[in-house]
This record gives structure tokens, sequence and C-alpha cells, in this order.
């Protein structure tokens, strides 16, 4: 028997409209906060939730909307007073906020929205009383700002998951092999999206279909 060959990582792209989330319980508030804008108090929102929420697929929903520019906190260290006021002067997306941020930065960043009348959304896995800040003035800016959060996954969002991101591998699946996936795997973001690479790579490998036969294969290597 010849050894499996082993898949290249082939890059894919995930569907980023509004009319690709599925609204749940477990992220009807955040999906609310995002409709709700611009009313959002102090032109700000933080959007909480674990990794894989889908927290960047509403970020981006966000932008189309209003052509927001995005940046990841750990930039904010590299930008000087003219880049932060043009910056805050429009719509403005900020990723991956959390302990050992700029915090003077983010605080001069929040003061010029404020005063050019921009907007801010800030995505992050906590909130900011666990980011361990040491600048009271940004803790207090902070606590100004509503936080909307993504739960982990209820049964029908984690299954409508589950699709998504088979289909944003270009594979199609059978309603049968979602139900069996949903039934043993753990109900969470993170290791949806693990499975289903995983269980990508392994169809590749040994050049088969995803059924329910290769499911069973893959648990069974996963248990033992």
């Amino acid at each position: 028997m010849q050894p499996s060959q082993i898949p290249m990582n082939f890059e894919f792209r995930a569907a980023t409209g509004r009319e690709d989330f599925l609204v749940t319980p477990a992220n009807e508030e955040a999906v609310a906060w995002i409709d709700k804008w611009p009313d959002w108090p102090v032109r700000s929102l933080l959007l909480v939730g674990p990794s894989g929420a889908g927290k960047t697929h509403l970020a981006h929903v966000w932008q189309t909307r209003t052509d927001a520019r995005i940046i990841t906190a750990a930039e904010l260290d590299h930008f000087d007073i003219e880049k932060f006021s043009t910056l805050a002067a429009h719509p403005l997306i900020m990723e991956n906020a959390g302990a050992g941020l700029k915090e003077d930065a983010l605080f001069h960043l929040f003061n010029l929205i404020q005063e050019k009348g921009g907007s801010l959304l800030i995505t992050a896995t906590t909130a900011p009383g666990a980011w361990n800040l040491t600048l009271k003035d940004l803790s207090s800016r902070l606590g100004t700002v509503p936080v909307a959060r993504i739960q982990e996954p209820d049964d029908a969002l984690f299954a409508a998951l589950v699709i998504k991101l088979f289909s944003d591998r270009q594979l199609a699946v059978t309603p049968d092999v979602v139900q069996y996936i949903t039934q043993r795997l753990e109900r969470s973001f993170a290791e949806a999206r693990r499975f289903v690479t995983r269980l990508d790579n392994s169809a590749l490998a040994k050049k088969r279909k995803i059924t329910i036969s290769l499911l069973r294969e893959v648990f069974k290597e996963e248990q033992g």
C-alpha cells in the first residue's frame, strides 16, 4: 500500500457578507449592535468573543457598510500623530485588542475619534477588564464603550458554522455528515475550525470524498 500523499496548504477565502452570517441567540446581541451603528455611545463598540466566533466576519460586514479602515492593535505602536488624526476622522476597525497593547496610543486614538467624529470597532477575545491595563484614563474611557458579546455556538449556530467552514473551502457535504460531526464534536468555534481543516487534509491525502466512513476513521484516529 502506497503512503498517503501529504496535501499542500492551499489558501482559502471565507465568505464575509451579511447574508452569510446566521443570527442565533449566541450572536444576536453582537449583530444588533452592528446594525445599530451609527447610534453607538461614544462612537465606539467592543466586539468580544472566543477565537473563531465570527468577530472578524461581523467586522467585515461593518466595513462594507462604512468603508472602514482595518488595523491591528499591534500596529498602534507604529503610528504618528498625523496618522492617528487621519484614522480618527473615519470609521476604523482595530482587531485583536488585549493585554500588551500600546495603552497611551489607544487612549490618544480614542480621544481623537470623539473629537473628529469617527467611529471605532474593537475586536477582542476578552473584555478590557482582563487586559491588565495600567493607564487609568484608558480604563475609564473603555468603561464607557458598550461590549457586544458572541457566545460559544448553540445547536443551530454550530451546525451552520460547520456547513460554512466546508463551504469556505468549496466543499459540499451531505446533511448526514454535518449531523455526525455536530453530535460528536466539542461545541466551540476553534474546535470546529480545527476539525474541518483536519478532515479536509485527510480527504486530500487519501483522495477520498468526505463521507461518514471517512469521518469514522478520522474520529478513531483522534481517539487513539
